[in-house]
């Protein structure tokens, strides 16, 4: 069985900066694309940023030039650096990997998600 463990989460200020972390574990062949998702009380789970096996990498266009994802494949981590948070980033923040090859399947994962709170 794979699995998808996030930490980095808390609560920070206006402006501040968090990492997010990512580490999947498991029979674990190779993953496609990492990815992080978001979701805000009462609105719909949304795409913050992805990477692709080869680097490549997108982002929604509210976090574009404040928020950086990386991978490092061999360890299949990913993070998420964020900075110059702003309130309108408070969710919850949930790790996705797409295309994950294992010794039993090909298939999608998600982490259990991690809360982001920025408030002052």
């Amino acid at each position: 069985q794979v699995q998808l463990v996030e930490s980095g989460g808390g609560l920070v200020q206006p402006g501040g900066s968090l990492r997010l972390s990512c580490a999947a574990s498991g029979s674990i062949i190779s993953i496609n694309n990492m990815a992080w998702y978001r979701q805000a009380p009462g609105k719909e789970r949304e795409l913050v940023a992805r990477i692709t096996v080869s680097g490549h990498t997108n982002y929604a266009d509210s976090v574009k030039d404040r928020f950086t994802i990386s991978r490092d494949s061999a360890k299949n981590t990913v993070n998420l650096t964020m900075n110059s948070l702003k309130p309108e980033d408070t969710a919850v923040y949930y790790c996705n990997a797409e295309g994950v090859l294992s010794k039993w399947s090909f298939k999608d994962y998600w982490g259990q998600g991690t809360q982001v709170t920025v408030s002052s």
